[in-house]
């Protein structure tokens, strides 16, 4: 028998009838699971995002956004506590960005796999478990009380500092750890030094992933509320002159978060949702600002 008589004699299958013909009961129930959950998923993003928009969006104006809560005036506003926000955020971030990067290069390129660098990176993983409460606890036992610093900004961002650093030393090494081998190998090869070879080579490519990891500590900062109220306090006002402006560290600021649990508190539903707006619209940008600067420092699709 010839090759082409063999070949003619081969029955066709054609594409995809494989697949159809063992397609089981509960194939497609997971299959109908798995769309069900994405459409819930979805649903329930929209469902809240809408329902914080109808309440809160007749709150939305300029005065609401640059002026201050006052009695006497009858005013509603949370200009201060946009700024004690990003007052917040500079500052934990100014502190928890050098410690988490150099903790995650020295755990991933300088360490030597052992105890110390598994009980380090347990250490960080019991971090990131523990409950934001009690970090406001300690921050507020330890920082307020031991340090002498009292119910102020600085307390609070140093609290978070805390809260953060898990976040950005994990993501961090992730990062480091999907550079190849061959870079670091090349990079030796070539005669360079470690540092200078993890300034110019490491830390470019895995620049994405580090800023991820940083954003994402500013999102947890911006949602904070429980660590908070135990350290940082809860005044809204605005500084008036620059010294002010700068002694405003050593000063009680509530954040957007902390507005929006007193206005709750209080009954002003109104005002709590008008700020859940704005929390709303600040998340939405820490993410596409995510998106954007790791594709602009990946050097992978770089032209």
């Amino acid at each position: 028998m010839t090759t082409e008589a063999v070949v003619k004699s081969r029955p066709v299958v054609s594409a995809g009838s494989i697949t159809k013909g063992r397609r089981r009961p509960t194939d497609v129930l997971a299959y109908i699971g798995i769309y069900a959950s994405a459409a819930f998923s979805v649903l329930l993003l929209v469902g809240i995002i809408g329902y914080v928009l109808v309440k809160g969006y007749s709150m939305i104006s300029w005065s609401f956004l640059t002026g201050v809560t006052s009695v006497l005036n009858d005013t509603v506003g949370i200009a201060g506590n946009i700024l004690n926000t990003l007052y917040i955020i500079v500052l934990t971030m100014l502190i928890a960005t050098p410690i988490g990067i150099g903790a995650a290069v020295y755990l991933n390129e300088y360490a030597k796999p052992g105890k110390l660098v598994t009980a380090i990176e347990f250490a960080t993983q019991i971090l990131s478990g523990i409950p934001s409460i009690i970090f406001g606890l300690f921050g507020m036992i330890f920082f307020g009380q031991t340090l002498h610093l009292s119910y102020c900004i600085l307390t609070g961002a140093l609290t978070l500092v805390l809260m953060v650093l898990p976040l950005v030393i994990r993501n961090t090494q992730e990062a480091l750890k999907t550079v190849p081998d061959s870079y670091r190998q090349g990079a030796i090869g070539l005669g360079t030094g470690k540092w200078y070879m993890i300034r110019t080579i490491l830390l470019p490519s895995a620049m994405p992933g580090i800023i991820t990891g940083v954003i994402l500590a500013i999102g947890r900062i911006v949602g904070e509320s429980a660590a908070l109220l135990f350290t940082a306090g809860s005044d809204g006002m605005l500084p008036i002159t620059v010294k002010q402006f700068l002694d405003k560290i050593f000063a009680s600021g509530g954040t957007l978060t902390i507005q929006l649990y007193l206005s709750m508190s209080k009954g002003q539903y109104d005002v709590a949702f008008g700020i859940a707006v704005i929390l709303l619209v600040i998340v939405l940008l820490i993410n596409m600002l995510t998106k954007l600067l790791a594709r602009r420092f990946d050097v992978h699709t770089r032209e």
